[in-house]
């Protein structure tokens, strides 16, 4: 991918692939089958492919195993590439998730993070939600000055509301802010989004393929295995499951009709949606991750647009929010 189809992060110089690689599958907390030969290899396939965006965090895997495998994989195209990585969460020796955005937990595991990535900064450290025991102020001071420090090159939020966002910008420019977002969920359209524009940060967002639903593999029939963690979101539950089996069914049709797959269609649409910069598409296997970086060479119609409009509206909206 050449210069120019890279976008901007947020007022930043730093240019990332409208796809990026989510690098929590390969973490193998709550994927099946995960094995360091093949993480190796998907980052491998993810950069050949014209990816060169990385996102990961501090508690994808109990002891940074992302990351590691990250440092291991790219560390020798360390300037050719922008990684991502958060902190304010980690797991404690039960497995259980520990939430602490103070500035000395945040300093620590920057400090933890760019060892275990082997290098001497991050183009993008996000603090990984708002803790309800420390004011955002205080998060936002501790990022502001590892900013200052060069330990990161700009600074994002995930899961925060408006309210948040405000009160953290106030203290440290935000350049990214990642929320979830895909066809089915874009509750983001009407405050989130409006506030990246207006202060010039950029929209990086998971689940555009809602944890795989909208890929286009799974049968009506499908059973999660034993340890999917996917069968407890509403998504993948009763009615609403035959529902967006329906909905990918006129996917479907229009993917065949072109010659795409599924996933190709939807992370195309979703990149060229107003207002998103960057979709985080996560992979454990090459195959997955070539399939959705094709979505970066070629662009949906204008007229294949209002039919994936259409089908959406006709879908209606999703019930419930998913857990994140």
């Amino acid at each position: 991918m050449s210069a120019t189809e890279l976008r901007p992060l947020g007022q930043t110089d730093i240019r990332v692939s409208p796809v990026a690689m989510g690098c929590w599958p390969i973490a193998g907390m709550t994927s099946l089958e995960v094995n360091d030969a093949d993480s190796l290899a998907t980052l491998d396939a993810a950069f050949d492919a014209g990816i060169n965006f990385f996102d990961t965090a501090y508690c994808y895997g109990a002891n940074g195993e992302s990351e590691r495998l990250i440092g291991r994989g790219l560390g020798n195209r360390r300037d050719q590439i922008a990684i991502a990585t958060k902190g304010g969460i980690a797991w404690d020796a039960e497995g259980q998730r520990v939430q602490d955005a103070s500035p000395a937990t945040l300093r620590r595991q920057c400090d933890e993070s760019l060892q275990r990535l082997g290098t001497d900064r991050v183009e993008l450290l996000y603090l990984h939600g708002p803790d309800p025991n420390v004011p955002v102020s205080e998060s936002a001071g501790e990022l502001k000055r590892l900013m200052d420090a060069g330990k990161t090159r700009s600074v994002g939020v995930s899961n925060f509301n408006v309210e948040q966002l405000e009160e953290f910008h106030a203290v440290c420019p935000i350049s990214a802010v990642q929320p979830h977002f895909n066809m089915l969920q874009q509750e983001i359209t009407h405050d989130i989004l409006p506030w990246c524009e207006a202060n010039g940060a950029s929209a990086i967002i998971y689940w555009p393929l809602m944890k795989g639903l909208l890929a286009g593999k799974l049968s009506r029939d499908h059973q999660f295995a034993p340890g999917d963690g996917r069968a407890k979101y509403p998504m993948f539950q009763g009615d609403e499951w035959q529902k967006n089996q329906d909905f990918v069914d006129a996917l479907r049709k229009l993917a065949i009709e072109i010659g795409r797959t599924v996933s190709d269609v939807v992370i195309n649409w979703t990149i060229h949606h107003p207002g998103i910069t960057a979709a985080l598409c996560g992979a454990k296997r090459p195959y997955q991750i070539s399939e959705t970086a094709a979505a970066l060479s070629w662009q949906l119609t204008t007229d294949q647009r209002a039919r994936i409009d259409q089908a959406i509206a006709d879908r209606g909206p999703a019930a419930g929010r998913s857990a994140v």
